[in-house]
C-alpha cells in the first residue's frame, strides 16, 4: 500500500480508555468517536535484503526525527462501543512519513563463499533519506474489571496489524565492497521493502479521576502482543477535560515493533503528543 508522502498523516490512536460519562443505563449502547492528531518521533532500524539482482541489503538507522522534520498535520478517526461491562472498538491507522539525515549501518550480501556483512563507519553517509508509508488496523474486545465514579479499568484482547512499505535513498563516501573488492551496495542507490505484521495484543484501558469536581481524569492504556513480529507494545499516559459532551485530551503515546534478526523493522517506535476531542452519543 503506498500513500503519496506529501499527505497528511491520517492516525488513528488505538486503545484511548473509556472517558468519565454521565451515568446510563447500562443496557443501552454507548458510542464513541473520537478525532485526534498524533505528532509522533520516529526511531529505528529498517533492514533492507539483498536486491533480487544480487549485491548488499543496507542497514539503515532512522531518526530520531520528530514531527517537526515529517508532516505535522493529522486526523483520526477512532470508533467506541460499550453496553455494560462489554465493549468494542476499532481503529484504522493511515500514515505517511519522511525521515532525513538517516544513516547506513552495514550492508549484508550472499555471496558465493556465504552471508557477509560489511559495517559501514559512522562518517561514510553524506544523505540518507527514508520514507514510510504504512496502514495500522486494531481490533479488540473488552471487559470491565473495576467501574466506579472515580475509575475504570478495562481489560482487552484483539488484533493489530500493521502493514508497512519503506524505501531507502543514500548517498555515501564510496562504494562498499568487500576485502576482496566483491561490490556490495553503490555509492549512490536506493532500496525499498515492504512488511506485514499480524499480531494478538492483549492489554488494559480506563481512567481515574483527579479532584472533587470529576471534571478531570487522566486515561490510559498499555498492550503487549506477538505473531509476525517478535514483539509489539503500546502504551498511552494523558489527561482529559470532561465536559458533557466529550472530552478534551491531551496524551502521549508510544508504539513500538521489532521483528526477528531478518525482519524489516528492528527495535522501531512511533512516540509523541497526541490532542484532540472525544465525542459521546
Amino acid at each position: 500500500m503506498k500513500i503519496h508522502r506529501h499527505t497528511v498523516i491520517l492516525v488513528i490512536l488505538s486503545c484511548f480508555p473509556v472517558s468519565a460519562v454521565a451515568q446510563v443505563d447500562a443496557d443501552e449502547w454507548q458510542f464513541e468517536l473520537t478525532p485526534y492528531i498524533w505528532l509522533p518521533t520516529i526511531d529505528g532500524t529498517l533492514t533492507y535484503g539483498p536486491p533480487p539482482g544480487g549485491g548488499g541489503g543496507p542497514s539503515v538507522s532512522v531518526g530520531p526525527t520528530d514531527w517537526l522534520d515529517l508532516i505535522n498535520a493529522g486526523l483520526l478517526i477512532n470508533g467506541n462501543a460499550r453496553k455494560d461491562r462489554f465493549s468494542l472498538f476499532t481503529d484504522l491507522v493511515y500514515l505517511s512519513l519522511q525521515s532525513k539525515n538517516d544513516r547506513v549501518l552495514s550492508v549484508f550480501g550472499n555471496l558465493p563463499g556465504g552471508p557477509t556483512t560489511i559495517p559501514v563507519s559512522a562518517n561514510a553517509t553524506l544523505n540518507s533519506q527514508s520514507d514510510l508509508d504504512g496502514l495500522i488496523w486494531t481490533l479488540a474486545a473488552g471487559y470491565t474489571l473495576k467501574n466506579s465514579e472515580t475509575m475504570i479499568v478495562d481489560l482487552y484482547a484483539g488484533v493489530r496489524y500493521l502493514g508497512l512499505d519503506a524505501s531507502t535513498r543514500w548517498s555515501l563516501v564510496g562504494d562498499i565492497t568487500t576485502p576482496d573488492g566483491t561490490l556490495l551496495l553503490d555509492a549512490q542507490g536506493g532500496i525499498e521493502a515492504g512488511t506485514d505484521l499480524t499480531d494478538a495484543i492483549v492489554g488494559s484501558r480506563g481512567y481515574f479521576g483527579v479532584g472533587a469536581t470529576k471534571a478531570w481524569t487522566v486515561p490510559f492504556s498499555i498492550d503487549v502482543g506477538a505473531g509476525s513480529s517478535d514483539v509489539t507494545w503500546n502504551a498511552m499516559l494523558g489527561l482529559s477535560r470532561v465536559y458533557d459532551w466529550g472530552d478534551l485530551m491531551l496524551v502521549y503515546r508510544h508504539l513500538a515493533y521489532d521483528e526477528d534478526g531478518s525482519g524489516l523493522m528492528q527495535d522501531f517506535s512511533f512516540s509523541g503528543p497526541a490532542f484532540g476531542a472525544r465525542f459521546r452519543f
